[in-house]
């Protein structure tokens, strides 16, 4: 994960020396009659030839690079499609900068100028491209030895902006979308880690680091801790493995106090292999992205630590590994979760919602009464929605607007299934509170009925079920295949919106 240094400038296109110049080009475009008509009339009228012969690539995402023979300071130009101009947002402009980047990673490219024309903010368009431009340098072959070193690689990226007021506007968007674009890929290369390189102490270890680093305060509980405290439900998951578990609790005092305006959970299942209720081998190697949640709150404090956000912000990350042996729990089990409530465990491959009872109960118990939890938590999401969005579910209703609103502005989708309360008529137990699980039906739904019973009356709590999301099955033109870093940006999203509206409350002496 090589660090991209990024900059913004107004220069003429044509007159900046890099590597490589990036333009984007919308569909039937006139290169004579836009914003491109200086650069084309430099290279001699090129653009406008490809567009009479219908080369220009308009389509999104597709890109073609040219030579430009000495017509600009650039000696190559990359120009990538951006579909039809009244659709382009700040959300497309982040892909066709990484889709860019991309393309530029495997040539003999060091720098490059990225003209993303939009019609956004400067700050914000600006933001989008640099963060486009740093995702999509995350590398999941990191363990690989084979490889041959490119003799250069992209290392320098300029965003080229059409006034010098402009350009002065996009340089804080800039610093933000390079701070998302690398907590993001730090969260990805914690999801990619193997369980024999990742166990729940290294996620410890690699979370104390990130704190020492970005600047937030950083506990761990133990297995001893997490017993006195009444942690049944997250220490019987974690009784199968030889890996003690570990309640990583992250605090970050952007305004100084110890209240609490905002409480992370995510899930860390370090490796999952069902436990008793064993899964299919098929594809089991990518159980070890079941902390995928954890990853993306520990790169979201990251993040809102050196974006300096003015909120309080707690993050709870439970990390277990959930394996079989004659120590695991067993289906029939019943386990009592820090809110002294009793779960009957039917199926020991539902544990991620088990450590996040205890986890959320935690943050309560701290004093958060603003809840959101990632999870890759069920197969069902995927049926439901395959990969293109995630689920969201909470209560009440204004904080679960809030929530999506804050992820859809960033580009992360969501969408809402329901909590009608008759879906815990599935989770009833005969011997316990509660069980584990409420059977295939709506399945992602009964999960986050389980989770709510562990939430207080009062406490506003939104769950993100990212099974689907949390990991690309196929790499695309902007992003490699694997770890996703969802919903990093949401999460971000949100503390900046809960940061604007604390501005903008009024004062005591207002309200009075």
């Amino acid at each position: 994960m090589a660090d991209l240094q990024i900059t913004v400038s107004a220069q003429p296109p044509a007159a900046l020396a890099v590597d490589a110049l990036v333009v984007n080009i919308f569909e039937g475009e006139k290169p004579g009659e836009s914003t491109l008509a200086a650069l084309d009339q430099k290279l001699q009228g090129e653009l406008g030839r490809l567009a009479d012969l219908d080369e220009l690539p308009s389509k999104l995402y597709q890109t073609i690079l040219l030579p430009t023979n000495g017509a600009i300071a650039a000696p190559r130009l990359l120009l990538v499609g951006s579909g039809k101009r009244g659709e382009f947002s700040t959300n497309l402009a982040r892909n066709v900068a990484g889709a860019a980047v991309r393309a530029l990673l495997h040539r003999p490219v060091e720098t490059a100028a990225l003209w993303i024309r939009g019609t956004s903010d400067g700050a914000d368009l600006a933001e989008a491209v640099a963060n486009g431009a740093v995702l999509a340098t995350y590398d999941p072959g990191e363990y690989k030895t084979t490889r041959e070193a490119p003799k250069k690689h992209l290392n320098a990226v300029t965003i080229l902006e059409s006034s010098v007021q402009r350009a002065n506007g996009a340089d804080a968007g800039a610093v933000r979308g390079r701070i998302l674009g690398e907590a993001a890929n730090f969260a990805r290369h914690l999801a990619n880690a193997p369980g024999n390189i990742l166990t729940p102490q290294s996620l410890a270890a690699e979370a104390m680091q990130a704190g020492r680093s970005a600047g937030f305060d950083v506990d761990v509980l133990d297995k001893a801790r997490m017993g006195e405290l009444g942690m049944g439900a997250l220490l019987g998951v974690s009784e199968g493995s030889e890996q003690p578990p570990a309640t990583i609790v992250m605090r970050y005092r952007g305004r100084g106090d110890s209240d609490i305006d905002l409480a992370l959970i995510g899930k860390g299942v370090t490796f999952d292999t069902g436990g008793i209720s064993i899964k299919p081998a098929t594809d089991m190697h990518l159980m070890k992205e079941d902390m995928a949640g954890a990853a993306a709150t520990i790169g979201a404090l990251v993040a809102i630590a050196r974006l300096g956000l003015k909120q309080n912000v707690l993050g709870v990350v439970p990390a277990v590994e959930n394996m079989p042996s004659g120590h695991a729990m067993r289906p029939g089990d019943v386990l009592t979760a820090l809110n002294g409530k009793t779960i009957e465990v039917l199926n020991t491959d539902a544990e991620g919602r088990l450590i996040l009872a205890d986890a959320i109960c935690y943050a309560q118990q701290l004093g958060a009464r603003r809840l959101v939890d990632a999870a890759t938590l069920t197969g069902a999401v995927v049926i439901a929605l395959g990969h293109e969005a995630a689920a969201v579910l909470g209560s009440p209703q204004n904080w679960v607007d809030q929530v999506m609103a804050s992820a859809n502005a960033v580009g992360e989708r969501v969408w809402q299934l329901p909590l009608f309360d008759e879906y815990l008529e599935q989770l009833k137990s005969q011997v316990a509170d509660v069980a584990n699980v409420g059977g295939r039906a709506a399945g992602t739904i009964t999960a986050a009925k389980f989770l709510q019973q562990f939430v207080n009356d009062g406490v506003a709590w939104a769950h993100f079920d990212i099974a689907g999301t949390a990991w690309l099955e196929r790499e695309v033109p902007y992003l490699a295949k694997g770890p996703t870093g969802f919903p990093l940006r949401g999460f971000v999203e949100l503390a900046r919106q809960l940061e604007k509206s604390a501005s903008r409350s009024p004062t005591v002496t207002e309200r009075q």
